[in-house]
């Protein structure tokens, strides 16, 4: 009798209750404004033509991608959602009475509780407070606004509206909030593609977010017999258990990682770049290929830019593409490194321009020591052998260290320190005593965005204006910051396939079948590979390494980053071959040939006012003034304690016409100037004096044995 008087007051106070909600509902927000309010977790980062290439999650309070229409979510999901949570949404206008009363008759007949919410009800709470629900559940008063939120949805949103807000408000698993987050994160897919298995599993996964995968197989399974639908329990189990054990991102293609992470700030953004999908998606490929096989000669990361020359828009930004990178967040497109011989074509260029050389002229490839404040340099080529004398075009396809010193004294260190600044290397910021004279063999640090800038200053003839890779960015109009002449000179040594034999041969990853022009660089230890090059449209810059700086084993710019080069550069070159650049103004075209044999006779390019033709010779060295070539002046030489002292020599000689001249050294006559003499170092300080024959001082050095 007791509960049937209470099933009677119960129904009586929801008659009331009914009768009141219907007369004072609560207004809510306007579906536009609520899908216009929808704030993503995620950035979007596009490419130039509105493609996404990658995400950066930026907000973390709960994760959801973009608003889902309700078309692009399959009818599976929805099927299940509604016979799950509310099987008569069509039907009632708000609060689902049948359902109400259902309830109400188990607390009395058998003192369950089960809940009676609607799909409006659940979506009312959704939009008051994004508070959790106590444990303790709703209280009256919030079951009263909930209610009456419920019946002014019913009257201001269609059906749709409120099924289509519902789907990308609720909450599904953890943090994963909306059908279009819980099926890019777990199913990785779009929500449009899930299957009924799929769907049965999100459905049963609403009562309890948080449940066991147990738990929410029981209750997918439970439902079954409930539903008209073909798949069975174990269809279920292995949808629950591929479901909720995989651990995914947000389903996007991550393709520009850092550079997302460098631009992408505010939730829900989307950011246009100038990348083009296809390229950059190339130009990674081609790098992870390459790292995976320099695996074995410690080789784990690289990146590479690639630019059209016409606009300055950056094409690729490839920061890092090493599977076995032991850093991967690093952004190797902005990191400093040494530049190896990637200067050398900037410093010819600047000799060129002042004249002080040809591309014809003979540089001398043969050892030489200079005094440094730092104490005595003796550059080396790559393959630690000399050439002898060689043409600037040789010494530059070459890639010769040598004669890039010996120009390096032409130009002066501290102005070609100003000329890569000018140039956009804004790091070498020291003075030119600092760098010395291995600045000439890049000693000094750069990045691969500047490398790709300053060689694109080569590919467009000496002008100049910024990079650009935000579509948003305004375009900088051009300046000349280089000479045409000179530059299209280097350029043209940079695509000479023979220029380059000496040192890296015919046929290497550099010899392509269309014009280009390309200079590779290692740095010291081989820590850094550059390979960095233009066709008349692209310029591609590539580096491979370690980020932790640690060398790489028995590998060279010619064998590391050349071949990705190689690769990005013929797959951008099926767009159609361009012609090679046409001289400019001031650049003319003179027969030459080389007295010492070494170089075959050529038409070669000079500037106005510096022709050469006929037979080019270098200085005869025994035509030159006679002096002490060696030890150099100031120089300090150790003796080795592990190698018996009786067993240590120092060389000593002469260059020049040293004939009928001696050698003293201290007060002792060492030999006669023009024979090979070695010296058992003694400690102290000492003096070499090169005599004539009356006893004077032709030549004099001081140096120290330590």
């Amino acid at each position: 009798m007791r509960r049937i008087l209470l099933a009677v007051a119960a129904a009586c106070t929801v008659l009331l209750l009914a009768l009141i909600l219907m007369l004072q509902p609560i207004s809510p927000p306007a579906f536009a404004a609520v899908r216009a309010g929808y704030t993503p977790s995620e950035a979007y980062l596009l490419d130039r033509n509105g493609v996404l290439i990658d995400t950066q999650r930026v907000s973390f309070g709960v994760r959801r991608l973009t608003w889902t229409a309700l078309g692009d979510v399959s009818p599976a999901v929805v099927n299940a959602i509604l016979q799950s949570e509310d099987k008569r949404f069509w039907l009632h206008n708000g609060v689902d009475w049948v359902g109400v009363a259902g309830a109400l008759k188990e607390v009395v007949t058998d003192g369950r509780r089960r809940g009676a919410s609607t799909l409006s009800m659940q979506l009312s709470s959704l939009l008051i407070s994004a508070r959790p629900v106590p444990a303790s559940g709703r209280s009256w008063s919030q079951k009263l606004v909930q209610v009456r939120m419920a019946y002014g949805l019913e009257q201001h949103w269609s059906k749709q509206q409120i099924l289509e807000g519902y789907l990308n408000l609720v909450q599904f698993r953890g943090e994963l909030q909306g059908i279009g987050t819980v099926a890019q994160v777990l199913a990785h897919k779009a929500p449009s593609a899930l299957t009924e298995a799929e769907s049965r599993v999100l459905a049963a996964l609403l009562p309890a977010p948080a449940a066991s995968l147990q738990r929410v197989t029981e209750r997918a399974c439970a439902r079954l017999s409930e539903a008209d639908t073909a798949v069975n329990c174990a269809q279920l189990r292995e949808a629950a258990d591929h479901l909720l054990t995989s651990a995914g991102s947000a389903g996007a293609e991550h393709l520009a990682p850092q550079l997302a992470s460098a631009v992408l700030k505010r939730p829900g953004e989307s950011v246009r770049t100038t990348l083009d999908a296809s390229v950059q998606r190339n130009a990674s490929e081609a790098l992870t290929r390459q790292l995976s096989g320099l695996y074995g000669h410690n080789v784990r990361d690289g990146a590479a830019v690639v630019v059209d020359n016409a606009s300055g828009e950056v094409l690729a930004y490839v920061g890092s593409a090493g599977t076995a990178s032991r850093a991967p967040h690093v952004d190797g497109v902005r990191a400093l490194r040494q530049a190896g011989s990637t200067l050398k074509p900037f410093l010819y260029e600047q000799a060129l321009e002042r004249r002080y050389i040809t591309a014809a002229s003979i540089l001398e490839d043969e050892p030489v020591n200079l005094e440094t404040v730092g104490g005595i340099y003796l550059p080396q080529d790559y393959n630690h052998d000399y050439k002898g004398p060689v043409s600037v075009r040789t010494a530059l396809g070459g890639s010769l260290n040598v004669p890039a010193v010996r120009t390096l004294m032409l130009v002066g260190v501290e102005a070609f320190r100003n000329r890569l600044q000018q140039l956009g290397y804004v790091g070498i910021t020291q003075d030119g005593q600092y760098y010395g004279y291995s600045l000439a063999l890049g000693s000094a640090e750069v990045t691969l965005w500047q490398q790709a800038q300053a060689y694109r200053i080569l590919a467009r003839g000496g002008m100049f204006s910024p990079l650009k890779i935000l579509a948003e960015e305004p375009t900088s109009s051009a300046h000349a910051v280089l000479p045409a002449g000179a530059t299209f000179i280097v350029g043209d040594i940079l695509a000479d396939r023979a220029a380059r034999a000496v040192t890296f041969g015919l046929d290497s990853s550099l010899a392509t079948g269309y014009w280009s022009a390309v200079k590779t660089g290692t740095s010291k230890d081989m820590r850094d590979n550059w390979c960095v090059g233009y066709t008349p449209r692209y310029t591609v810059a590539v580096w491979v390494g370690n980020f932790e700086g640690d060398p790489m084993h028995d590998v060279s710019g010619i064998t590391g980053a050349a071949p990705v080069w190689r690769e990005i550069m013929d797959t951008l070159q099926k767009e159609g071959v361009v012609p090679a650049p046409r001289p400019p103004v001031g650049v003319h075209a003179s027969l030459v040939s080389f007295a010492t044999g070494s170089e075959a006779a050529r038409a070669e390019w000079f500037l106005t006012g510096t022709q050469m033709t006929g037979s080019i010779a270098s200085v005869n060295i025994e035509d030159q003034a006679p002096q002490i070539d060696s030890p150099t002046n100031g120089m300090i030489v150790a003796i080795d304690p592990d190698i018996p002292s009786d067993r240590q020599r120092l060389p000593v000689r002469v260059k020049g016409n040293s004939e009928g001249l001696v050698v003293r050294l201290d007060e002792a006559v060492l030999g006669q100037a023009d024979k090979a003499m070695l010296w058992q170092p003694q400690l102290g300080a000492h003096r070499i004096v090169l005599e004539d024959s009356s006893g004077g001082a032709v030549d004099q050095i001081l140096f120290t044995v330590r």
